[in-house]
């Protein structure tokens, strides 16, 4: 997992204020031990291998629930992390590419709609665009006709999901971004050309990303309350 900002981030919320967040964050550090201990190959896909691969997200939901529960605004980060949970089991198999990738897309517009349009930043949209463009048109030309669209879409929903998620800033941001690298990696792996040690890069970086961005709605409850 990203040591470094997701460290720092969940030492920021294991303070005084918050005693129980390292406590219940204790399941989805364990969990996310499992999956890298077993590090069950690709190849032998199972309902095992989908719950091992699921159980760290599914963590998190829970501990959503546990330390923030209540308001629709929490619902919306949980209800994105229960689509992450399908959209991992998904992958698992090669034939559920697609409805995987339509369970990420529905997460990404929930993290849309939790982090809000304020403040709307339209530079940093187009910043954005700007920069995934050239990486999303190259990593078009390697894709099936018949999965181009969905791609397409699919990557735009990401780069609403950063956008939002980089205006919000502080750990929403780091999520987003870790959240991008991850499905860019994902995309060049499956699409262009296999990298190496290609599972283990997406894998750490996008449980750093959902535990930064489960993050960003404690901290934002907790504004809420002040």
């Amino acid at each position: 997992m990203d040591t470094g900002k997701a460290g720092q981030t969940l030492k920021t919320h294991c303070s005084a204020q918050r005693p129980d967040v390292c406590r219940w964050l204790s399941p989805f550090i364990l969990s996310c031990c499992v999956y890298f201990c077993l590090w069950i190959p690709k190849d032998q896909p199972s309902w095992v291998a989908a719950l091992v691969k699921c159980l760290p997200i599914l963590c998190l939901a829970a501990f959503l629930w546990v330390v923030s529960p209540g308001g629709g605004y929490t619902r919306l980060f949980q209800g994105a992390l229960l689509c992450s949970a399908v959209g991992d089991a998904c992958l698992i198999w090669p034939e559920a590419f697609l409805p995987g990738m339509a369970a990420f897309a529905t997460t990404h517009l929930l993290y849309v709609w939790a982090f809000g349009f304020s403040p709307l930043q339209p530079g940093l949209l187009l910043l954005i665009i700007l920069t995934s463009g050239p990486y999303l048109s190259l990593v078009l030309q390697h894709v099936e006709p018949d999965m181009g669209l969905p791609v397409a879409a699919y990557a735009l929903i990401l780069m609403a999901m950063l956008w939002r998620g980089l205006s919000r800033g502080r750990s929403a941001g780091w999520g987003g971004l870790l959240f991008t690298l991850s499905d860019g990696v994902l995309a060049w792996d499956t699409f262009v050309q296999p990298l190496p040690h290609a599972r283990l890069v997406v894998m750490t970086t996008y449980y750093a990303a959902q535990l930064l961005i489960t993050l960003s709605a404690l901290r934002s409850q907790m504004a809420k309350t002040d």
